[in-house]
């Protein structure tokens, strides 16, 4: 009978907490307790139709952030042209996804190699975005192969909700669970506890 060995030197052993000091520091939100411009929330996400699950938990997460602000949820048709050249694809989602934008929307693109936020941060991305004197918050969720220059371009800031990426049915469940997150952190409302 063979032994198996769990110590190799590509699985490391998992370090205790307290060697990850960030994980032990409490982090709040710099807006928790005070009162903001609830300004209202736009996803756009590029994709096929929802799966009846995905469905069932953007409406009840819709329900729980329109407590807080406006929300629209707008699902933008993958690959319009039905073309099956990707950069012919991603340009078509490019130009789909600008046509929703205006000019005075805070644009958040959620992208693979965005940056790494906590909760709180997206408490923080929301409380600055009402600072800025925008009409909207807008969240764009990409197709398959990612964004179009456009929107890398015209994006006021470059966020992921992953370290791994995510389909954009995962994706936009997430967004959404944090949105939600976010504002009860605003707010000072215990969300789980």
């Amino acid at each position: 009978m063979a032994l198996l060995c769990c110590h190799c030197s590509l699985n490391p052993p998992l370090k205790h907490k307290s060697s990850f000091p960030n994980l032990q520091k409490a982090r709040k939100s710099k807006y928790e307790g005070q009162s903001i411009r609830a300004m209202p929330v736009r996803i756009l996400t590029v994709g096929k139709k929802r799966s009846k699950g995905t469905q069932l938990l953007v409406e009840e997460y819709s329900e729980k952030i329109k407590y807080y602000c406006n929300l629209e949820d707008t699902l933008l048709k993958s690959n319009p042209k039905f073309t099956s050249d990707v950069k012919t694809q991603i340009e078509a989602e490019d130009m789909v996804m600008m046509q929703h934008i205006k000019p005075d929307d805070f644009i958040v693109m959620l992208d693979e190699n965005g940056r790494d936020i906590f909760s709180e941060e997206m408490a923080d991305l929301i409380g600055d975005a009402s600072n800025t004197g925008s009409a909207r918050l807008s969240f764009c969720i990409g197709g398959p192969y990612g964004h179009g220059p456009k929107l890398r371009e015209r994006a006021d800031v470059a966020i992921r909700v992953s370290s791994m990426v995510l389909n954009h049915q995962i994706a936009l469940i997430v967004l959404m669970e944090q949105l939600y997150r976010a504002w009860t952190l605003i707010k000072g409302q215990k969300y789980h506890h």
